[in-house]
């Protein structure tokens, strides 16, 4: 059996597992915008991020804010990292990852070493917070034009798999710790709105954004063999030619011009992980799915009308391949998409799609709803 079925397996066990506890895939659900009910959390605080300060200061605000919330979610991973070879994987994070952080991309390494000086949290586990989400992270996202030529972009972040199932509560522990810490942040330069996106306190990469009137990104990992520990691994023993890719994400939002400008970087940059770049512009047809290996690109699937390809939607697993069936978000998600058809598609019945089990499900810790040219933001914490 080859290495990937195995890994496949391995993953949709674990999956499967929380999805037995929220219920399996159901109706399209319908009118669930605005959002309500005990689940619901609410909108996510905005935070201002002015980039014309030193890296070193400019998430002091944030962290300042969220610093219990902070130290709770690295005190569980350090709980659970505390039962692997026996306690020696906490040591190594204490004393030999603060070793990386200057051999991080600037400015990315200051802020982290910032983020470690106001938080009082040791660096190393701050990196390691940095780091992880180059390893694990499970979402769902689509980006769909309507009739009109309207392009919207919507996703749910899941995360923590593998991380704690709290069997009391029937939930992953790091999801639930994640959760607190959502924020959006409004990243500005000489006043004014460079990009906008959703993160999470004290992760400097990004994973979904905004570049007003320009275009939308987010980012979901791609299931690979050669996967992210890979390419950690080879940076730690000196091979740094590979981007990091959430810190990839927010250059390409701090910097690109234009969507075609953003698919090029996307498409070109060696990575340290395999990954779908899913990114939407602000004219008909400019939406599309970037499959990236570590190395190269190996397709660009694009919104293409007179295909009848008004959507394209990315779970986890190559579009062109059927998804493994225990780990199997793209066609209930696909079902609700067709179902509402493109002359009913807007923001409010994405958030329909969204909140259909198990696209919605007990790893989701939050829904992003962006619809570039009106520079619509909208957050909601699960």
């Amino acid at each position: 059996m080859k290495l990937s079925s195995l890994r496949h397996i391995f993953i949709a066990f674990i999956y499967l597992s929380s999805q037995l506890s929220c219920g399996t895939a159901e109706e399209c659900r319908d009118s669930m915008y605005p959002p309500k009910g005990p689940t619901f959390k609410g909108n996510v605080t905005w935070y201002t991020l002015n980039l014309d300060l030193p890296p070193s200061e400019r998430w002091t605000r944030v962290i300042k804010e969220k610093k219990a919330e902070l130290v709770a979610m690295i005190q569980a991973i350090k709980d659970l990292a505390g039962g692997f070879f026996h306690g020696k994987l906490i040591h190594l994070v204490d004393n030999e990852l603060p070793l990386i952080v200057d051999t991080l991309p600037y400015p990315f390494n200051e802020e982290i070493k910032g983020l470690a000086a106001v938080s009082g949290i040791p660096l190393g586990e701050v990196v390691l917070f940095n780091i992880f989400y180059e390893v694990f992270t499970v979402c769902t996202s689509v980006v769909v034009e309507d009739l009109k030529g309207n392009i919207y972009h919507a996703r749910n972040l899941d995360f923590g798999l593998f991380m704690g199932w709290d069997r009391t509560n029937h939930t992953w522990t790091i999801t639930e710790k994640l959760k607190p810490l959502v924020v959006n942040v409004d990243f500005k330069r000489y006043n004014r709105t460079v990009f906008k996106s959703t993160s999470f306190a004290g992760y400097v990469g990004m994973l979904t954004g905004i570049r007003p009137k320009e275009f939308t990104l987010t980012m979901n990992e791609r299931f690979s063999v050669d996967g992210g520990y890979i390419g950690i691994l080879e940076w730690i023993l000196g091979k740094r030619d590979g981007m990091w890719m959430s810190f990839l994400t927010r250059r390409v939002l701090e910097n690109a011009t234009s969507y075609e400008d953003a698919k090029n970087q996307l498409a070109q940059t060696k990575l340290l992980a395999p990954a779908y770049f899913i990114l939407g512009g602000n004219q008909t047809g400019q939406g599309c799915v970037i499959t990236r290996t570590r190395i190269n690109t190996l397709d660009i699937w694009e919104i293409a009308l007179k295909l009848g390809r008004w959507y394209v939607l990315e779970t986890n697993y190559d579009h062109w391949e059927e998804p493994f069936f225990l780990d199997d978000r793209r066609t209930p998600a696909m079902k609700c998409m067709n179902k509402i058809t493109q002359a009913n598609i807007t923001l409010q019945t994405l958030y329909d799609v969204l909140s259909t089990k198990p696209v919605l499900n007990k790893l989701t810790t939050y829904t992003s709803l962006m619809e570039v040219s009106t520079v619509l933001w909208e957050v909601l914490s699960t």
